[in-house]
This record gives structure tokens, sequence and C-alpha cells, in this order.
């Protein structure tokens, strides 16, 4: 009986997206008659089994598609499923935290549990909650595995969108070595863009880039086997780095787009300096009686006309540097069948650079200034006079945009260290029953160091401000008001330096038993499977800054970046059990029963149950059904229960602010502009305002409910199909309502108006006293749905074989409710972009043909497509996307070719025809004018490799 459903399994395995895994698996190899069937552990239930395809859906990524994707970055790998929406990664640099993270579903990537051989990852640093997929060495995957449809009642917390399981080749045998190199290289000819820079007299480039953004890597990996075959090492080291490449290497985003998307806009913290100007009556200032005011050559202030911006978008990184260390060992040893330690260690070494453009004044703080103060010239002292009625003896505000172009771009220089270790044992207890015991440490210590920013306690003194200390000695005054006064000596001495470090553990110990009961039901011959296990957690996150990021002392910081500190541990006990019901009657091939459970016991929120329910039933020898319910839970993490509260930036669009607002001044009032500020409140060039945010002890853990019903099916022997439903809802969702959500739904919709606090002025932006509540709270729910399809084909062709693999997600839902209970606010993201929701079309897919003479080279061919999607806003800004983002499609070519029995090579491109992404206006993008790393973000991607196995 084991034997039939043995082949069976092989042959559903094949049908999505597990045929290479499962052909080159142990399961694959048919067991002489009497001979123990060799079991395996499948994401998504620690009930070892014959059979790959479970209740739950699971799609295979095999190590021959990550070697044809031609990316050393696992995040590059695994954003190319369709069931993946980008998130950190190479591409970001303001805000960057130097990690690289998966988001399954869109559902955040904090909703997404990574493991490693079936073990969790800790996360990944001093700015990041979730595991870092650096600490994953590419060239070592066997295969990954992603199941969708919670996972908590198997591997506790965060499996809310699901799992991705990295399977490593802790069996290699032989030594290897693999070196490549990749870039990129863009044909600069939108002449959109050059068009908006000719308006400018930008400078940008054109024609082709050459090879930019080079990556060079080195693989070692060695494996054997000793002591007669009853132990195995592998060890492996890589090397990885990777050049830096501007967004000024681009013409797309060689400018800075505004919310339009139709001019380059900015920065009013510009080189030559903007100013808003208040007067001072009786003792306070005036904020009713506003000058936005530039400087012009003959030292004079002119009214602000909007052309006077900084083009910050060429200095800015658009790829990060980065330069990677790994290494690591698998190592077990069978002393005997009863007893099989076996050990992992892994380490990883880090470096990057996020570079942003030059620092400034960013109008962030109020500087009180005397008329007579000495850096004004008679001219200005009299055009202040006459526009406020000011004296000898009064005094006025002022807000200054100075962008420190005589200093240079500021950097974040990010380094993480991260150290992983398993031990355990495994063995059987007797013939049905065995154990599994492990202790998992992982730590991870960074440091982050933020330079040539503006120190703010040095710019009042540098300007004369009441109140500051005198500019004597060797300071240099800060000539803001003399046009292009400020020299590189007076900006040097005003730039600060900011310096953190962390270190985040996590600790995990896990004992389970598994195996099979001496009984059936009297439906069925195959015995009851079970799993009963225990498991403790602990996780401390400790993240130090220093007094200049604790204060917010740098003025391009956007707020503070306070300390952090705290941590939890949870004990749980979990169960599963496989019930056969009924096999080999009419309709039925084979019935099975899948329960499991957990209980959870938290130190920060109390106890938690999760479970699950699935159903695997074998209808014919060659067609299956599945169907499984999943209860998840998301513990808050760290930052959500302990960060300090304060002050940041987000990204979007005030509709009071310019003189003909968007929203009626009836719904402005709302938000807290008076009769005499609409119309002249000045909207942030750069599309960012303040936010206050932090972190809430009292938030509780989000439970989500997932559904899962699906068809595995090889109508023929050359093809096989899986079509799975799936559905997850998420209660009690912990976040933030959004602050462009809080501002639109008080103007709109008159909710949410004690969240605006605006400023005396009316500004969200100038200064840190306008500002939109936005704290950490259980709000709302997540509502998606949607269909994954995966397909097979391989057919004998010319004398070759040609190898056909589709893999498809289509959204039918995701559905944001912010706040439960009230059914206005809530918004569908499938197939939308807006500020409040990411670029995810309905349907996306991969396609691959494949085809080889089983000589000496094989051929393959992608194509990848993303769907389109619709502009959705309360507000709509940006006409680059009125009519929404066209579908996109792009094609890969690789050749792989045998030189030797020992010798290979691989060369390919990707985007072969060098599309461009679509660009977006500065309210939608996240990095140079696009939803970076989402679409292809540089252009033709062209990579090589050599591998040399013995």
């Amino acid at each position: 009986m084991h034997k039939n459903l043995l082949a069976k399994s092989v042959r559903l395995a094949m049908i999505s997206g597990a045929a290479a895994a499962a052909l080159s698996s142990p399961v694959a190899f048919a067991a002489e008659e009497g001979a123990k069937v060799e079991r395996i552990e499948v994401t998504g239930s620690r009930i070892k089994r014959t059979d790959i395809e479970t209740s739950t859906p699971v799609h295979i990524t095999t190590a021959e598609d990550i070697k044809l994707a031609g990316f050393t970055n696992v995040e590059d790998i695994m954003n190319n499923l369709p069931q993946i929406e980008t998130s950190e990664n190479s591409l970001s640099s303001n805000g960057a935290s130097g990690t690289a993270t998966l988001d399954l579903r869109g559902l955040g990537a904090n909703r997404t549990l990574v493991l490693v051989n079936g073990r969790r990852l800790p996360s990944g640093g001093v700015y990041s909650q979730s595991p870092d997929v650096n600490q994953i060495p590419a060239a070592l995957i066997k295969r990954v595995e992603v199941l969708t449809g919670g996972g908590s009642s198997t591997y506790g917390a965060d499996a809310v969108a699901g799992v991705v399981n990295f399977v490593m080749n802790d069996e290699f045998e032989g030594f290897q070595v693999n070196v490549g190199a990749s870039g990129y290289q863009h044909d600069n000819d939108n002449s959109y863009i050059q068009g908006l820079m000719d308006d400018r007299n930008f400078e940008y480039p054109t024609g082709s880039s050459g090879i930019d953004g080079k990556t060079f890597n080195i693989d070692v990996t060695m494996g054997s086997s000793f002591a007669d075959g009853k132990g195995h090492a592998t060890v492996y080291a890589t090397w990885k780095k990777t050049d830096e490449l501007l967004q000024g290497s681009r013409d797309y985003s060689s400018c800075a787009l505004n919310g339009a998307g139709t001019s380059c806009g900015g920065s009013a913290n510009a080189v030559v300096p903007n100013f808003f100007f208040y007067p001072v009556v009786d003792g306070a200032v005036d904020y009713t009686n506003e000058l936005f005011w530039g400087l012009n050559e003959n030292n004079g202030f002119t009214p602000d006309d909007g052309t006077n911006r900084y083009n910050y978008a060429p200095v800015n990184h658009f790829q990060r540097p980065d330069e990677r260390y790994t290494m690591g060992a698998f190592v077990d040893y069978e002393v005997n069948e009863n007893f099989h330690p076996y050990l992992e260690v892994s380490y990883m070494n880090d470096n990057t650079n996020a570079q942003i453009a030059e620092s400034g004044t960013f109008f962030n703080e109020e500087y009180l200034l005397d008329f007579n103060n000495p850096l004004l010239s008679d001219g200005q002292k009299t055009q202040l006079q006459d526009a406020f009625g000011i004296g000898a003896d009064d005094q006025f505000v002022a807000y200054i945009g100075k962008r420190n172009v005589e200093g240079g771009p500021r950097a974040s220089l990010l380094e993480h260290n991260s150290f992983r270790i398993v031990v355990g044992a495994d063995g059987y207890i007797n013939d049905n029953w065995s154990y599994d015991v492990s202790y998992v440490h992982g730590q991870t210590s960074s440091r982050a160091g933020y330079v040539n920013d503006f120190f703010g306690p040095r710019i009042g003194t540098a300007i004369g401000a009441i109140g500051s200390d005198e500019c004597t000695d060797e300071c240099i005054p800060y000539e803001v008001f003399t046009y292009n006064g400020v020299t590189e000596e007076a900006a040097g001495q005003l730039t600060g330096t900011a310096m953190l470090s962390g270190v985040t553990t996590q600790v995990v110990y896990n004992a389970f038993v598994t195996g099979e009961f001496d009984f059936a039901l009297p439906t069925s011959e195959n015995p009851i499977a079970a799993v009963l296990g225990f498991e403790r957690r602990e996780v401390e996150f400790d993240r130090l800054s220093d007094e200049v990021f604790e204060k917010g002392l740098l003025l391009g910081q956007g707020g503070p970046t306070p300390s952090l500190n705290g941590g939890y541990d949870v004990n749980e006990i979990f169960g599963e059990l496989s019930i056969p019901l009924v096999e080999d009657v009419f309709l039925v091939d084979s019935l099975i029963l899948e329960l499991g459970g957990r209980y959870s016991d938290y130190s920060t929120s109390g106890k938690e149950p999760t479970y699950k329910v699935g159903i695997d039933w074998g209808v014919l020898e060659n067609w299956k059904v599945r169907g499984s319910y999943n209860r998840a839970i998301r513990a808050p993490n760290v930052a959500e229960l302990f960060s300090a509260q304060s002050v940041g930036l987000w990204s979007g669009d005030d509709p009071c602010t310019g003189t003909t607002p968007s929203a009626s001044a009836e719904a402005c009032a709302r938000s807290g502009v008076t009769a005499a500020q609409y119309g002249n409140i000045s909207a942030s060039p750069a599309g960012q305002y303040n936010q206050f945010g932090g972190g809430n002890p009292e938030v509780k853990p989000e439970t989500a409910d997932t559904y899962t019903v699906g068809l595995v099916g090889q109508p023929f022997d050359s093809l096989g199909f899986a079509l799975d439903y799936w559905d997850i809802e998420v209660t009690d969702v912990i976040g933030t309502p959004g602050a462009q959500l809080s501002l639109d739904a008080c103007i709109n919709d008159n909710l949410f108006c004690d969240s605006v606090n605006r400023s005396a002025a009316g500004s969200l932006w100038i200064g840190e006293t306008g500002f939109v509540n936005n704290l950490t709270s259980n709000l709302g729910g997540r509502h998606w749905q949607g269909v994954d399809l995966s397909a097979n084909h391989v057919t004998d062709l010319f004398g070759g074989t040609l190898s056909t693999k589709l893999i498809g997600s289509y959204n039918i839902k995701k559905e944001v409710e912010p706040v439960s209970g009230l059914d206005e606010l809530t918004y569908e993201c499938s197939g939308n972009i807006s500020v409040d929701c990411f670029a995810q079309p309905k349907w996306r897919h991969n396609l691959s043909i494949s085809y080889g003479m089983d000589t000496w080279w094989m051929a393959t061919a992608k194509w990848r497509y993303y769907g389109e999607v619709d502009y959705t806003s309360t507000n709509p800004v940006d006409t680059l996307v009125a009519d929404g983002i066209d579908a996109q499609n792009y094609f890969d070519l690789i050749g792989t070719f045998y030189i030797t029995d020992n010798l290979s090579l691989q060369a390919g491109v990707n985007n072969l025809l060098d599309k461009e992404p679509p660009m977006v206006g500065n309210t939608l993008a996240s990095n140079g004018n696009q939803v970076s790393g989402f679409y292809d973000t540089l252009g033709r991607y062209l990579h090589a490799s050599a591998t040399l196995k013995f």
C-alpha cells in the first residue's frame, strides 16, 4: 500500500511547481519490496510523509529555478514569484534598513514567517523586526517551499500570510566553485522626462549607460560523508560585492517629479535658500502674516514662484553599494538509528551605505531673530520693515530652507553581523515513532552611523538666533542671507554624526515526537499519524541610540530615532493528527483528515490558541482535491510594543495647501485650517509631511482565518497542474490608520479630526509642531482573496526535451478596513495603486520554456507579466497614472552550457527589450519616480556565471 501511495505522490508532485524537487528527493525512488519507505517533512506539517502534496498548497522553487533567475540576492529571486510583493531590498535608499525582507501576499513582511530547514530566522537588525534573508546563501539553496494558508498551528506566530521555508543543500557531495558577474544596461531615451528637465536646465544622461551597477560573487561549497557514511558535513563560504548606482545614471530618475508628475519638482530646501518669515507682535508670533520668500542675485528677497527648487534626485542611491560575506556548515552523525545529532552554523557580515541628497535646514526649526541681525543687509531689513511694519527694536521668526551642497551628500553607514546555530538530535524511538529535539540561537548585531547631516543646535549659533550661543572664536557665520554666501568651511562646522547600535536575539527550544499508531479507522488500511511537541521562544531587541539620534538633533532625519529595548517569551504546546478515513473506493483513491493545534502563552499578551483542519482527497489516481482552514495569529513585535513615540515623516498630499486647495474651506476647517489660512498654506515641495508615531504596550495579537480549496491534476503523462483558491481575513490588525487616510477622513468625512494637529501657521510640514497622529493600535481588518495557478508540461521534441512551466496568481480582493465598524473608510487595493495601495495587479504570472538535447546546452526563455493597475485616490493628483499603469511585459533569455562533466557556464539577459519601469509622481514613488524593486527598475539585466564542480 505504501509503495502505491509513493508512486502516486511522485506523479502529483510533478504538478504544482514541485516536479524537479520531487524527482531529486528521496521520495522519488521506488522502494524495493519490503524496504522501509523514506519519509520527508513538508512545509506546513511536522508529520513526515511520502507525499509532497498536502491539504495546504505549497509552491516549490527549485535550485534550477534560482540559478536561471541570475540573481545573487535572495529577495530578488523571491520577488519574481507572483505571490510576493517587494519589501526591503537593495534598491531602497532614503530610510533603508540595510536588510532584505519578504512580503507574501502583500500583507506585510511581519506577517510572513521565514524558516531555514523548518526553523526560524531572527529579526534583521536595528531598523527591522522582520527576518533578513541576506543571511541565506543563494548558492546553497536546494529548494524554497512557499506555503499559503496560515501555518501558526505548526510553527507558531507570524505565519498569517504563510510560510517561506528555505531548504538548504546540507547533503552536498564534492567541491564546487561558482563565480558570477552581473550588471545593468539602459538606453536613456525617455523624451517625456528629458523635456521636463530641459525646461529646468537640469542635466541628465543620454544614450547607452554602458554596464553599470555591477555585482561580482564567488561561492565555494564542499561536502562529504565520513565515518563509513554515518556522518556528513557540508561547509560553504560566499562573497558578493555590488557597486553603487545613482539615480542620476538613468534619465527617468534624474529629476524628482512633483506629485502630479508634470514637472521636475524637488525641494524648497534649495541651494539658494528659501524662507518663511513671520512677525512677532506684542511678544507673540503672528502666524497669520506669512511670507514665503527666496533670495535673488542682488541679495534681495523675492516672493516664491515655485521655481527655486533643488533637484535632490541625481545623488540619491538607486542601488546601494554592498559587500557581504557568509559562511557556515551543516554536520550530522548517526550514532545509531536512535540517536542522530546534527549541527547547523551560519555567519554573515554585510556592509552597505544608503546615500541620499545633501542635508540642509529643511525649515525644521523656528529661529527668533533681531531686526538688526548683522547677517541681514540693509535692503533686506527694509523689505521686512515694509512687509511687517517692524523696526530696529522688533523681532521676527524665520524657517530656513538651505541645502548643504557645500558639504556633500549625507549617508547612513549600515553594518550587520548575523550568527545562527542549531544544535539538535533526532532518531527512532521504535519502528513507528521518532523524535526531534533542537536548540536554536540566532543573533544579529548591527550598527548605523549617519554622517554629513546638519547638527541642529549649531545652526542657531551660526545665524545669530536669539537664545543660541554667541558665534565667537572659530565659529564661522552661516551667511544664508547672502547670495552664494555660504562657504565649505562654514558648512563643514555645522554637520554632525549620529550613531546607534543594537543586538537582536532569538532563542528557540523545540522538541516533538512524530509517528504512527498501530491502529486505524475501520474504513482504512492506513494507521493514524500524529505529532506532539513543545516549544519555547525568547526574543530580545536592544537598540542604543546616542544623544544625537535620541533627541533628533540631525535636521535631515525627519525626527528622533529613540533607543528601543524590550522582549518577550512564549511557551507553546502543539500537536497534529493525520487520519486516513478511507481509500480505494469509488471516487475515493484516498481521503485523509488533517488536524492541528497549538496553545501559546505569551509573557506580553497572554494565552492564544491556533488550529487547523484539512482534507486531502485523492479522487482518482492522478487527481486530488484539497482544502484547509487555518486559524493563525501574529503577536505584536518589540517595536510595536515598546518603541518610543516621536515625530517622523510620511509621503503624501495635504488637500488644504496651495493657493487653490483641492478641498473646500469648510472641509479644511475640520482639520484646523482657519479662514485666514485657507489658500495661504504652502504645500511641501518634496511631498513629505509630519506624523507622530510609536509603539503601544497595550496592543494584543491579531488573528487570521485562512481558507484554501484546490484541485491538483495530471490529465496526461506530460501535463500537470494545481489550481488553488485562498481566502485570508485578518482582524484586530496591529498597525496604524495611516497619516494620509486620517487626514483625508477628517477633511472628507469629519472622522479622526483629533488626529490632525496643525501648526499655528496651519502647516503639517514646516517645523515639527504640525503633524498627524499615527500611533500603533489594534485597528481594523484585512480581507484578501485570490487564486493561484501552476502548471508543468514536458514533451520530447526534435530529439530534445521541451519543458514549460507556468505560475500565476489572480488577486480577487485586497480589502483594507482601517478601523473596524467604519465601513465608509474601507477601500479596495486589488489591481489599484494609491498612497495607501501597493501597485499589485490583479493578475501576474511567470511563464518559462526550456529546451535541451541532453548534450552540452540548454536554452530558456521567460515571459514575466504584470497586469494593469488602476489609480484610485480620494484626492487624485498624479496625472502620470490618471488612467492607471498599463500591463507590463518582460522577456528573459538564458543559455546554459555544459563544457565538461565538471565545468558549466551560464549567461542570460533579463528584460531583454530594456523596458523602462512605469513612472509615477512623488506621492506614489518609493524611489526614483517609480515603485522601486517591483517592476524591473534599472533596465536590461545581464548576468553570467561559471561553475566548476568535482
